[in-house]
């Protein structure tokens, strides 16, 4: 049940991100509305995810799934360039979420 709320937490601070850059520097209110929706949500679900997974591997699956996601809706929704090196950091990233979560399982 944890990792549900953990992926439903990140999920929602997906949205968050990808409103505070449709947002335009907070001219779009909606949009802008929905950046502290989406983030308070998020913020509000994690610490129930918190209860049976250790923070440190909470947070890197959080900031690791959020910012290889953020990454990928970059590339295909905002047409950012896809270069070798953003590719290869992503990996670098994702290698390192695996890593915290294998050391738990190895230790």
């Amino acid at each position: 049940m944890s990792y549900s709320l953990l992926a439903i937490s990140i999920f929602f601070e997906i949205c968050g991100t990808v409103c505070m850059k449709i947002s335009n520097g907070y001219s779009n209110i909606p949009a802008s509305l929905m950046i502290f929706v989406f983030y308070g949500t998020s913020f509000s679900i994690f610490p129930f995810a918190l209860k049976n997974i250790d923070v440190s591997l909470a947070y890197a699956i959080w900031s690791g799934v959020g910012t290889a996601s953020m990454t990928l809706i970059g590339i295909y929704y905002f047409k950012e360039p896809a270069t070798t090196i953003k590719m290869v950091s992503i990996f670098i990233v994702m290698v390192g979420v695996l890593g915290l979560n294998l050391s738990d399982k190895l230790a």
